[in-house]
């Protein structure tokens, strides 16, 4: 007969627990899992403060993880890392948008995964003000929200920290009147 083995058991393993053990070293598999299950949602939002739809977002959210996955140990700052592909990803997708193609048949299968992902009316209303923005200002105060500094976005754009500063100025007032907010409102 052959040799029996011991059925092997799935292992749940916290953030904290898989801090503490070398499974987590960085770059690993499941450091990158972990990463993914974190910040899937943060970069879905990101993509759609630039002016993409929820299904849009999430295929662009999507691309970049699976770009990312082969280079992960090589990747120094993850998160800006990802907001740039991801934004190439979207603008790739409104320049194929406006090809003709054959309708592609809904196919059966499992939840949609951006189910989880649901914008409460005040996000709703945000997302459709920055969508009027100019798409500089868009692109920077998409960035803001996600709590990168004024240096950070400038490096990742390739744009001066003046120019970040400007279109972030511009981005807000534009926001505020948007949004209906006076001049002492916090945006």
């Amino acid at each position: 007969m052959g040799e029996q083995r011991a059925p092997v058991q799935e292992q749940r393993v916290t953030r904290r627990q898989s801090a503490q053990t070398p499974l987590h070293a960085p770059g690993s598999r499941l450091d990158f899992a972990l990463f993914y299950s974190e910040h899937l949602g943060m970069l879905t939002r990101f993509v759609m403060r630039l002016g993409a739809s929820p299904y849009e977002a999430a295929e662009a959210a999507h691309a970049a993880f699976v770009e990312a996955f082969p280079k992960w140990s090589q990747i120094t700052t993850p998160r800006a890392w990802l907001r740039t592909v991801a934004a190439r990803a979207y603008l790739r997708q409104t320049q194929l948008r406006d090809r003709p193609t054959d309708t592609i048949p809904d196919q059966p299968g499992g939840e949609c995964p951006l189910a989880a992902l649901v914008l409460k009316d005040e996000e709703q209303h945000v997302c459709a003000a920055l969508s009027a923005l100019p798409p500089r200002q868009r692109q920077v105060m998409a960035w803001h929200l996600d709590g990168f500094s004024h240096s950070e976005i400038s490096d990742e754009l390739g744009i001066t920290v003046e120019a970040v500063r400007q279109n972030y100025a511009r981005a807000r007032v534009s926001l505020k009147r948007a949004l209906g907010l006076t001049a002492g409102d916090q945006l």
